[in-house]
């Protein structure tokens, strides 16, 4: 045989079809020269969004309003840290699950969700809590970014009676 049809019969030898196992032998020739043959393989994988949201705690407790906090119109609070874990951009959000607070008569059943303001810094200034989700940060990808939330709770002498009051924050984090 010629070389050119010797080297195309190695080659269509050697090459694997399409789903097949792929293998290969080695000979040595004359006892000096090795006649080895490589094997390529491909590794693949598919990297998905990989997001994790936690807070430090799963509820808040605020604190029961003075005299002096009804006077000043409202009581500070620390609210949660939340901690992003992140595999590329994403944003965090905030908002009231409800237009009003859950209470039970005779406290106040119609407290608006907007009388628990939140901030980012303690001394900052507090947006009321609505339905509508509102943007609160932003970030890169990261293996961990903590955001501390401050709150103020808005108390009112004539509206805001005696009772249990809870209202549901909802923090969504979202990656574009």
């Amino acid at each position: 045989m010629s070389g050119r049809r010797v080297a195309v019969l190695l080659t269509a030898l050697l090459l694997p079809g399409a789903a097949q196992a792929q293998s290969c032998n080695a000979t040595k020739f004359l006892g000096f020269f090795w006649f080895g043959c490589n094997i390529n393989t491909s590794a693949s994988i598919t990297i998905p969004t990989v997001m994790q949201l936690s807070l430090s705690s799963g509820a808040t407790t605020l604190t029961p309003p003075t005299s002096t906090d009804y006077d000043n119109g409202f009581v500070p609070d620390v609210g949660p840290t939340a901690t992003v874990r992140c595999n590329q951009g994403w944003h965090m959000q905030v908002s009231a699950a409800a237009a009003t607070w859950a209470a039970v008569a005779p406290a106040r059943v119609n407290k608006p969700a907007a009388d628990l303001q939140w901030s980012l810094a303690a001394n900052g200034t507090f947006t009321g809590l609505t339905t509508t989700a509102v943007t609160t940060v932003t970030g890169v990808a990261t293996a961990g970014t903590a955001t501390s939330f401050f709150y103020h709770t808005l108390y009112d002498w004539t509206l805001d009676t005696p009772g249990n009051y809870s209202l549901t924050v909802v923090y969504t984090l979202i990656s574009p």
